[in-house]
């Protein structure tokens, strides 16, 4: 079998592998819910239905969750969440995607499993719904609860009828029947109508069912044609109505073990036309029984005790069962797996067909038994009257003879006794399945959930302080348990040893809260009788039983106690309050309430007597009350078995007058569905105390507040305290950081005003530096110009000796070559043009230097001019530069004007010069004259020739004094011109020259 926990997922896999179902259970899968929260817990399904195709259903838990299963897709989702338990479910409606689900607060919503939105919200109904019945078009649906049904139209979703009935008249069940337009309505008092869907006609009613069968209808199955009706209730017999004829056709008698049916569903097959062979009949057990109605055959059945099952639907096709089970999962079941052994051809059947008489076969002729496996044939009866009520009432006696000892599961109460009486104690196998036959245990799902669902009371809130318990979740079912307790009476939130006599079951019920809830309940409704008559003090009455049955038993031990001032408060209340859970083992203890729950509720007061007597060896030698208070409160060693004889007999030997079984009722089960009000208690004194606990818990919680109150305050003065005093240190840590800040800052400061003043220092150096560089460089710029301008004079005074001497070398050259002879004249001429060409190179050469000395000049003061401008960072030394300039301008000038009256003095003096050589020229003396003549033969040559050197000396002197200009020129433009005016005046010098040979030549 395969388990499917759906957790938190909202969507997965119903399986994953592919279910193979064993022919013995057929379970395709389990289906669980269980929560991740702190305190996980399993949520228990509700309701469970089949669309209309059969591969799918929809489920509800008890918490609202709403998921729908695919079976053929292998898929569920969870397609709502509606906050509150659902009462009943409908998934068969003409829109397949939509279903209707009644919810706890009496409201009936529609919603649909793909958008997951609601669809309609429909209200009317006063008490909880808990049957919706779809008609076959899927247009109308009918809502039931227990004092009404109401007709609804699915396609406005409004009411369209609503059926009204008498208050003492309850309604069982109403629901339209299969692939027809009828309404049947069934009744508490087991009347059955049949109505006309459109006009609410009555059609039919059906009558009254025989009275020799006191059965009362509480579930009903209706085949798919809608021809049969099997109704049952509270007994182990089903009926079978035919609609058609209106009439009772067969009464079915199920197995001993079925004492109430709770649920009827017919098997669909696909092969009988709708008129359904198969009933399944869920018994009380838990166990769904599947039997043909005609050859009332068991074929298979569902369930076990252990497991049992809650309720059942069947899918329209026949191919799977869901069942809800009793703890809350989902089992979905494979017809085929569970009908594989049966569905083989049947053996023929031999009928025997009787003449019936023609009045109508009394209850008694259509009476059969459910058998396994062999046909069980009407008997048919005598038609006197007489006869047939003798066999009915004998029936009935053999059917009620037994009732006290008939227990559920097919148990009987004298057999369990004799087993018990043999063995000492039950199987432990079957411990638990015996005890809760023993006990009649309802299993009231929904009763024990709304009291779960109250929460935990206040009463119990802080129980671990009380009862510090290792296991949480142990510590979680006792809170759960007691507080379902004080929620079912209120005097068991005010019961101070509850959870002594409560802890043992619940230690051994923990895995089934509902179980042990019942067991407390059975146990405190039968076993602890009277004793909460003089509540809040110890049962007196049943202290004083005790007391009576020990003073007739042992005189001795009971003398004994008194004359040690041992009350039964002390050697027998300690022992009921904790039911014997500390002086005994768990194995002693459950040996003990085998024979506790197998005999009368005095059963348990007699063993108080009993422990007491096995024990008056070491009781009798106890002298002290504090050795008494121990031995009563802890493990003695003791044999249980000698106690559990002990109390046989005392039960069999006490005298009526004194023995507790004539005070005590006899064993009463818990009801079915409800819980009965427990209210044997004083009220008033309850009331009074609960009153007064509610008044100081109010008082304690105004107490509490105003502390709480005091203590936010006091928290919020010791916080503002705190707040302050942290306020005002951090006020002293800045402060402090202030004035270090302050002092780190002053001390930069007198660092940053020392660097300044360095820095300042420093400049002043620099500046004293650069104004003695700047007045180094002038001086040394001064110095260089006045040497070059020194040397410049100094090598035109060495060129003017020079040409004064080459003038005077030239002049007595000259005188000697006019005393040469013509030839000698030609060479001179050649030799003096020779000259005069290395001259002109020199002068070129001259010229050419003295341009690039001026360049170099030039350029030596631009470069000293752009230092100077670098360096000067200030206005002032600008302005100094500016001055120097000026002054070095006017100096400048001052100088060209010297030079320039130097220049005009030499050539005032050259020209005196050569003015003088001219005048010596042309007035030459007679002898020279003479000399010239006779040694050239020509006198007319002499004064051109001579007029030639002169002015080639002329030209030489003026080309001298256009140097010495050029060189005291400061601009290099006006350098460039008169440089072009010197080639231009060479140019004609040199024109000058080439003339000259052709002057001389004529």
């Amino acid at each position: 079998m395969q388990t499917t926990d759906l957790g938190n997922k909202e969507s997965g896999k119903i399986w994953h592998r592919k279910p193979s179902p064993a022919t013995r259970d057929g379970i395709l899968v389990n289906v669980i819910h269980n929560t991740s929260e702190y305190h996980p817990k399993a949520l228990r399904f509700l309701n469970v239905a089949f669309d209309g195709s059969g591969d799918s259903l929809i489920a509800g838990d008890h918490q609202g969750n709403i998921y729908v299963f695919d079976l053929n897709g292998n898929r569920f989702n969870l397609v709502q969440r509606t906050a509150q338990a659902c009462t009943a479910l409908a998934f068969n409606l003409r829109r397949k995607s939509e279903f209707l689900v009644a919810l706890a607060d009496y409201s009936i919503k529609c919603f649909d499993t793909v958008t997951k939105e609601l669809v309609s919200w429909m209200r009317g109904h006063e008490s909880s719904v808990f049957s919706i019945s779809v008609h076959a078009s899927g247009r109308y649906a009918i809502t039931t609860s227990s004092d009404t049904a109401q007709l609804w139209d699915l396609d406005t979703f409004q009411r369209k009828r609503k059926l009204n009935i008498r208050q003492s008249v309850g309604i069982q069940k109403v629901f339209f029947l299969p692939l027809s337009n009828t309404i049947l309505s069934c009744f508490k008092d087991n009347s059955i109508f049949a109505w006309e869907c459109d006009t609410l006609f009555c059609k039919y009613q059906l009558p009254a069912p025989p009275e020799s069968s006191s059965i009362l209808y509480k579930v009903f199955a209706v085949t798919r044609d809608g021809r049969i009706l099997a109704a049952g209730g509270k007994s182990n017999h089903l009926h079978l109505w035919c609609l058609e004829a209106t009439q009772l056709f067969r009464i079915i008698q199920m197995p001993t073990k079925v004492r109430a049916i709770r649920h009827l569903e017919f098997l669909p097959d696909s092969f009988d036309a709708g008129s359904n062979q198969v009933l399944g009949v869920l018994s009380q057990d838990g166990i769904m029984r599947f039997v043909n109605i005609q050859t009332c055959k068991l074929l298979f059945e569902i369930g076990s005790l252990d497991d049992g099952i809650s309720s059942s639907v069947i899918s329209p096709h026949g191919r799977y069962i869901a069942s809800i089970m009793e703890n809350g999962s989902l089992n979905i079941y494979s017809v085929q797996a569970l009908t594989q052994e049966i569905n083989k051809p049947p053996p023929p059947l031999v009928k025997v067909i009787e003449d019936l008489p023609k009045n109508k076969l009394s209850s008694g002729d259509l009476k059969m038994k459910v058998t396994s496996g062999r046909v069980q044939r009407p008997t048919l009866k005598p038609r006197e009257s007489k006869i047939q009520t003798r066999i009915l009432k004998q029936d009935l006696t053999s059917n009620f003879e037994n009732k006290e000892n008939e227990l559920s599961y097919g148990l009987n109460k004298k057999r369990l006794q004799i087993l018990l009486k043999g063995y000492g104690e039950y199987p432990t196998k079957y411990r638990m399945f015996i005890w809760r036959s023993l006990l009649q245990l309802p299993e009231n799902h929904t009763a024990f959930s709304s009291l779960l669902d109250k929460g935990t009371h206040v009463a119990f809130l802080n129980l671990q302080k009380k009862y510090p318990i290792k296991s949480r979740k142990l510590l979680r079912v006792l809170q759960r348990t007691l507080s379902a307790l004080a929620h079912w009476s209120a005097i068991f939130s005010d019961t101070p040893y509850l959870p002594l006599l409560a802890f043992p079951f619940v230690k051994l019920f923990q895995n089934n809260q509902l179980i042990c809830f019942e067991v407390i309940a059975t146990l405190i409704i039968n076993w602890c009788q009277h004793w909460f008559e003089y509540f809040p003090n110890p049962p007196i009455n049943i202290l004083s039983m005790i007391e009576n049955v020990l003073a007739f038993h042992d005189k001795e031990l009971l003398q004994h106690f008194i004359n040690h001032d041992i009350t039964s408060q002390l050697y027998a209340w300690p022992l009921l309050e904790t039911v014997f859970s500390e002086v005994l083992t768990r194995e002693e203890w459950l040996k003990l309430f085998d024979n506790v729950f197998s005999n009368h509720p005095s059963f348990l007061l007699m063993t108080v007597v009993a422990y007491n007597r096995c024990s008056r060896a070491p009781l009798l030698n106890c002298n002290l009350k504090d050795d008494f208070e121990y031995f009563f409160h802890h493990r003695n060693n003791l044999d249980i078995n000698v106690v559990i004889r002990e109390v046989y007999h005392l039960m069999e030997t006490t005298p009526s007058d004194i023995h507790p079984d004539s005070m005590l009722a006899v064993f009463t089960a818990l009801t079915k569905g409800q819980y009965p009000v427990f209210n044997q208690y004083p009220t008033f004194i309850v009331d009074y105390q609960t009153q007064e606990r509610e008044r100081i818990r109010n008082d304690e919680l105004d107490y509490l507040r105003e502390r709480q109150t005091v203590e936010d305050m006091q928290a919020e003065v010791d916080q503002q305290r705190v707040e302050d005093e942290a306020w005002y240190e951090k006020q002293e840590l800045l402060r402090k950081a202030e004035e270090t800040r302050r002092q780190i800052l002053l001390q930069e400061e007198e660092k940053m005003m020392q660097q300044r003043q360095k820095l300042a220092a420093v400049k002043r150096e620099l500046k004293i530096k650069e104004i003695h560089l700047q007045d180094a460089a002038r001086r040394r710029f001064l110095k260089l110009q006045q040497d070059q301008r020194e040397m410049e004079l100094k090598r035109l005074d060495d060129e003017i000796e020079r040409k004064v001497q080459m003038r005077d070398q030239e002049i007595a050259s000259t005188a000697k070559d006019l005393e040469m002879r013509q030839l000698e004249l030609e060479s001179q001429r050649r030799l003096y043009e020779k000259n005069l060409t290395r001259s002109q190179e020199a002068v070129a050469k001259e010229i050419r230097e003295d341009a690039d000395a001026y360049r170099r000049k030039v350029h030596l003061e631009e470069d000293l001019f752009h230092r100077l401008i670098e360096t000067d960072q200030t206005q002032s030394q600008k302005a100094q530069q500016w001055k120097e300039a000026e002054e070095k301008e006017f100096h400048l000038r001052s100088e060209k004007k010297a030079s320039a009256l130097s220049d005009a003095s030499r050539r005032w003096f050259l020209k005196q010069q050569i003015g003088a050589a001219l005048a010596h020229a042309e007035n030459p003396s007679p002898k020279e004259v003479s000399r010239w003549r006779g040694e050239q033969g020509d006198l007319g040559c002499l004064p051109r020739s001579s007029q030639a050197n002169m002015s080639d000396m002329d030209c030489s002197a003026e080309v001298l004094l256009t140097r010495n200009a050029v060189e005291w020129d400061s601009s290099e433009q006006n350098v460039m011109r008169k440089v072009r005016n010197l080639r231009q005046r060479l140019s004609a010098q040199a024109r000058g020259r080439r003339q000259a040979p052709r002057l001389l030549a004529t």
